[in-house]
């Protein structure tokens, strides 16, 4: 027999490629469309990138795929004719985007290469899905060669590697055998997937802040109900209560000192309606002296709090310090005015109810609070407009709507 007589015809090969590769680029462009479907709801959203393999790049496949097998005389199999990608932002979004694929495509085949690496070993990490082409596609665009496309699913860290590795290792057909250059290429490797957790890691981080953020934020704006809506409505909120729902309990920091730790802490503690904690916390983070950013931040928080225990004068003073290291800070002038109007200072509450419009128009509480301040100095033609103002940002909002009924009644008396 002659030497490398397993050598399949290089002209046919191609021939039969080019017959078809017009329609696997098509078809490549309908399932990134069908992709992209799939994942338009996910925030952050996945990228989607998409390919029809070359002839030299499978021609060089085929004959490596040949030579690994017993029998030369049967074509070897390559599923990767139309190939995409996949690249996520973070960790987590890996397993949303598998189960977003098996949810919308028929799966033959999943692999996940990469995760038997030793932390020695360099090499990128990657999901492969081998789907089957939906039927529609197939038909729309006839014969393409293939009915499987591989779908991979990478980080964007994972994605950068695999993209050197290609160049420095794969395509150049590269093992280093140098122990110096193989122990970098583990380090960087380790340190992209380092990275992609520490990453991910803050992303939980930050998640908890939100909630914590969201959570305190609501229990301010009971207080803020309670203690603004009664000055109008005294009759039809005597029979109510008013205490606000339980919050939802979260984990605090594990005892870190960092302005974050101390942070996610202190909002735990405002949460939890520690107050005397929260407000100490803060105080801690504002002597640490972060930037003024930052410090406008913790200001605003814990005044919060001082108005949660109806210390109005430091609520006050915080308000107006965030203010003053942030100057675009609409909702610290808000807040300033919600106390005044406590107060009924109602003259310099609108003041500052009309700074913090003017830094942001499109405010509803900042209309609403200002009108019924308008309305505690007599002016109803002045709370009408604000009150309408309002209306139109939020037409259902029943306060608004029972304010402006008040508001008319008076008018017609």
């Amino acid at each position: 027999m002659k030497e490398n007589s397993w050598f399949p015809d290089r002209g046919k090969l191609q021939k039969e490629f080019d017959a078809t590769y017009h329609n696997r680029v098509l078809m490549v462009e309908d399932l990134k469309g069908r992709l992209e479907e799939v994942f338009h709801t996910m925030r952050p959203k996945p990228t989607v990138k998409g390919r029809a393999k070359s002839f030299q790049s499978f021609y060089k496949k085929y004959i490596r795929l040949l030579q690994q097998q017993q029998d030369k005389t049967k074509a070897p199999v390559i599923n990767d004719l139309i190939g995409l990608r996949i690249v996520c932002t973070f960790i987590e979004d890996l397993s949303s985007v598998e189960t977003a694929i098996q949810n919308a495509f028929q799966i033959t085949e999943v692999e996940r290469k990469g995760s038997n690496y030793s932390f020695k070993e360099f090499g990128y990490e990657s999901t492969h899905i081998l789907i089957k082409i939906p039927e529609d596609i197939l038909k729309k665009r006839g014969k393409a060669g293939c009915d499987i496309a591989e779908i991979q699913i990478r980080t964007i860290l994972q994605d950068a590697w695999a993209e050197v590795e290609h160049e420095l290792v794969y395509k150049a057909e590269f093992t280093p055998f140098d122990e110096p250059m193989k122990r970098k290429l583990a380090a960087v490797n380790a340190s992209l997937s380092l990275a992609d957790i520490v990453f991910q890691e803050i992303r939980d981080y930050q998640r908890q802040l939100n909630r914590e953020l969201g959570k305190r934020r609501e229990s301010f704006f009971k207080k803020i109900e309670a203690a603004t809506d009664a000055l109008l409505f005294q009759e039809e909120l005597a029979s109510e209560e008013h205490k606000p729902k339980p919050l939802f309990k979260l984990e605090p920091s594990k005892g870190g000192e960092s302005i974050d730790d101390l942070l996610l802490d202190a909002l735990y503690a405002h949460n939890n309606e520690n107050f005397d904690k929260a407000i100490e916390l803060y105080t801690r983070i504002l002597q640490a002296n972060p930037n003024p950013y930052v410090k406008s931040m913790i200001y605003k928080h814990r005044g919060m709090a001082h108005f949660a225990q109806s210390h109005y004068e430091e609520a006050i003073e915080d308000f107006s310090q965030s203010l003053t290291l942030d100057p675009s800070s609409y909702k610290a002038a808000y807040y300033r005015a919600v106390v005044k109007s406590v107060l009924q200072q109602y003259s310099e509450a609108i003041d500052d109810f009309t700074l913090s419009l003017q830094i942001n128009p499109y405010q509803f509480f900042a209309l609403s609070r200002r009108g019924q301040a308008y309305y505690h100095l007599g002016d109803i033609p002045k709370a009408l407009a604000d009150c309408e103002n309002a209306l139109l940002i939020e037409p259902d909002n029943e306060a608004a709507l029972r304010f402006r009924e008040l508001l008319l009644k008076k008018l017609n008396q």
